[in-house]
């Protein structure tokens, strides 16, 4: 009789809280010590973020593999993916934002409770996308998602390089400042300065825009509606190939992570279904 197949080791990665700062009304930014974290190179790099529920006792360190076999699915942590705003390789200091709408979600609530010395488990990076020196201007678009990514994009632009970016915040005091050298044009978008749907101000800003002259490498990451109205124009209308071009529905309105990566995993099978 074959010997079961060893258990995978799922062991997590350790943060520690250092410090935080409500940066906007809506936007918590949290500064963690993480000695395991390793910078993929990576502007759009992304964290596995693990909440555990209230109550439970998991094993030290954090053994995805263990929790998934010794406990019910219902006291398993609630995972929540969220981009990596920076990171100091000789400080080992890992810091993330996060969208902060009161009791609203779990890793927001968390954000806004955060003390010093407080845990946090992640798995990662992940990411593909950073700002290629070649290209001869960048178009970068997004909500309040994407404004890590964003911002991390910007600020390691080359000195000169040129950016148009743009995007949709609640209002204007939600809007942040980047540093950097590189040639930058930032527009953004106020929800609550128009009866316009989520993301139209994106969409209508893109398709009139004038696209300079030369190669264009573009980042449009968000809400994912937004987001694929948007590829519709890059991609059937302007013809851009798909290698310079980054998309990602981060998260989709009216669903949760868990819904939403449901639906996106649902939709990848039909499509190899009919492949």
């Amino acid at each position: 009789m074959a010997s079961p197949a060893p258990r995978r080791n799922r062991v997590c990665k350790r943060a520690v809280v250092r410090r935080t700062e409500r940066i906007t009304p809506h936007m918590i930014r949290v500064v963690l010590t993480a000695d395991e974290f390793v910078d993929n190179g990576t502007t759009d790099h992304y964290v596995k973020l693990l909440f555990g529920k209230p109550g439970v006792e998991y094993p030290q360190p954090l053994d995805m593999g263990v929790v998934r076999e010794t406990y019910p699915s219902e006291q398993w942590p609630t995972m929540r993916t969220y981009t990596v705003r920076s990171f100091d390789a000789e400080t080992h200091e890992l810091t993330i934002d996060f969208v902060y709408h009161g009791d609203e979600g779990i890793a927001g609530p968390w954000a806004a409770a955060a003390k010093p010395g407080d845990v946090l488990w992640f798995n990662g990076p992940g990411g593909a996308y950073g700002p290629d020196e070649a290209a001869d201007w960048h178009l970068l678009v997004g909500d309040e998602s994407a404004l890590p990514a964003i911002g991390a994009a910007v600020e390691q632009l080359p000195a000169g390089a040129r950016a148009t970016v743009l995007v949709e915040v609640e209002d204007e005091t939600e809007e942040q400042k980047f540093g950097g050298s590189g040639e930058v044009d930032v527009k953004w978008f106020h929800r609550t300065a128009s009866n316009a749907a989520r993301g139209d101000g994106l969409v209508a800003a893109v398709e009139a825009l004038e696209f300079p002259a030369g190669d264009v490498q573009a980042f449009v990451h968000g809400e994912a509606g937004f987001v694929l109205r948007i590829r519709k124009n890059l991609f059937e209308d302007r013809g851009l190939p798909r290698d310079r071009v980054s998309l990602s529905g981060y998260w989709r309105l009216g669903k949760n992570e868990d819904g939403w990566q449901a639906e996106k995993a649902e939709t990848a099978r039909k499509e190899r279904e009919t492949a």
